[in-house]
């Protein structure tokens, strides 16, 4: 049975895709990467600042994640950044990756959004509660987010 949500985002996806400024046919984006990158650039965007460290993080992430190269992972951000901004809210984007993603996959999602938070040396109100909101829309429960961002916190520690 096809998932009514995955079916209507791919639609969607496929509505909005354009064509390159040099012409050629645009790589079309998975779904799910657009989904989880629209996430990342929610909660970057929770505190209103979205800083080049915060961009860089996420750029860098989509790169490792999703085995993409640098301008691949630019366009991905560019475009799912276009959908967040269109979107009314963040259901569409957090249903599709609850749906998809095992609870392993939802817990490394949840610790690279500790990561992204933590960029910046604070957490801010409004990024706690967005990332909570986001967890809560995963089905992921309080104990595997507080598990996330320790062990977001500890790959910061030890890479400083």
């Amino acid at each position: 049975m096809t998932n009514p949500f995955k079916k209507f985002f791919e639609e969607r996806m496929a509505a909005d895709a354009q064509p390159s400024t040099n012409g050629e046919a645009r790589r079309d984006h998975d779904p799910l990467h657009i989904a989880a990158c629209a996430l990342l650039l929610e909660l970057a965007h929770a505190d209103d600042e979205f800083s080049d460290a915060e961009r860089d993080h996420i750029h860098a992430v989509l790169m490792r994640h999703f085995a993409l190269d640098f301008d691949t992972a630019r366009q991905l951000m560019d475009f799912a950044e276009q959908q967040r901004r269109n979107a009314v809210d963040i259901f569409q984007f957090a249903n599709l990756v609850r749906t998809s993603y095992d609870i392993g996959q939802k817990t490394l999602l949840a610790e690279i959004m500790w990561g992204l938070i933590l960029t910046d040396g604070e957490i801010a109100r409004h990024e706690s509660y967005i990332l909570r909101k986001i967890a809560n829309l995963l089905d992921l429960e309080p104990g595997y987010l507080s598990q996330a961002k320790a062990a977001a916190a500890a790959k910061i520690t030890g890479a400083s």
